[in-house]
């Protein structure tokens, strides 16, 4: 089977398309046939090195991917409720690997994938796993009690998209903070507001989906929470802020939500464009332009 990976970190061409062996699935895991990978930014950060300069990476041989939508074709020993022929979506949470989910086909946990509810495709569903479970975990960590005003950063992005209309239907009062042509999407997103600039001290909670770090920590006030999705950088401050960051896992209820929702069309999927696998490198160089909202997507 072919898989994309990297043996020395790089820019684009670092990015080689080989020929492996295709994996078997161990006790409590599935194999997926892949039919649809997405492109996240952690997948160029680990492709530039920055996981590798940061000793998470030591592998000689690393795959690519975290997002992945496919048909099981083999069910390991002790798995239940997954069968052959299903089409699933799933979460690798890993990033020092040998095959990720630019591959033709990939091996993960049960516990880390969840069925494509009816009427959600490969492709949508492959753009969901990651940006989605971030997004519901982040808000497992904010604190409710000490007020509703919730601030989300990036409130049209990839994360802040999940996030606005999964925080309204908790019951936060959101602010999304984007940019002005993004507040028709924010405020369809279920947003009571959307903003383009936010006055410090102004929310109870703050979910940093675009990771502003200190400009939007100052937006809490004393006695809030304030969630980053980077827990390996971390704003700091003297002031009484509870600060802490999601450390995304996968997890088949999460994610068998999350497509749930997606399905249902409360959780808007957005997908930039589809390439065939041998082309990672034009997706990531098109990631790496910005401006693009929704997810490009790998097709084996």
């Amino acid at each position: 089977m072919k898989a994309v990976v990297i043996t020395e970190p790089g820019d684009v061409e670092a990015l080689q398309l080989i020929e492996v062996e295709p994996p078997e699935p161990r006790t409590g895991e599935v194999r997926l046939r892949v039919l649809a990978a997405a492109v996240n930014p952690v997948d160029l950060d680990t492709r530039a090195g920055f996981f590798h300069r940061a000793g998470w990476i030591t592998g000689d041989r690393v795959g690519l991917g975290w997002d992945v939508a496919g048909i099981v074709d083999r069910v390991g020993p002790d798995v239940a409720g997954l069968r052959p022929g299903q089409l699933v979506a799933g979460l690798l949470d890993r990033l020092d690997v040998p095959i990720g989910t630019y591959a033709e086909q990939l091996v993960l946990p049960a516990a880390s994938v969840a069925p494509v509810p009816d009427g959600l495709g490969a492709v949508a569903a492959a753009t969901v796993p990651l940006n989605a479970t971030t997004a519901i975990q982040a808000l497992r960590l904010l604190d409710r009690s000490a007020g509703d005003r919730l601030l989300i950063t990036g409130a049209a992005g990839a994360v802040g998209g999940y996030a606005v209309p999964l925080a309204s239907a908790q019951g936060w009062r959101v602010t999304g903070l984007a940019r002005a042509e993004d507040r028709e999407f924010v405020l369809g997103a279920g947003a009571s507001d959307a903003v383009t600039e936010v006055e410090d001290g102004a929310f109870d909670a703050v979910l940093d989906a675009a990771v502003l770090n200190d400009a939007a920590l100052a937006a809490v006030r004393d006695g809030g929470t304030y969630v980053s999705l980077t827990p390996a950088a971390l704003p700091a401050t003297d002031r009484p802020v509870k600060i802490t960051a999601v450390r995304v896992s996968a997890n088949a209820t999460d994610l068998a939500e999350a497509l749930r929702l997606a399905a249902a069309g409360t959780l808007s999927v957005r997908v930039a464009g589809t390439l065939p696998l041998a082309e990672a490198g034009t997706a990531h160089r098109w990631l790496a332009k910005g401006g693009a909202r929704g997810r490009w997507v790998l097709l084996p």
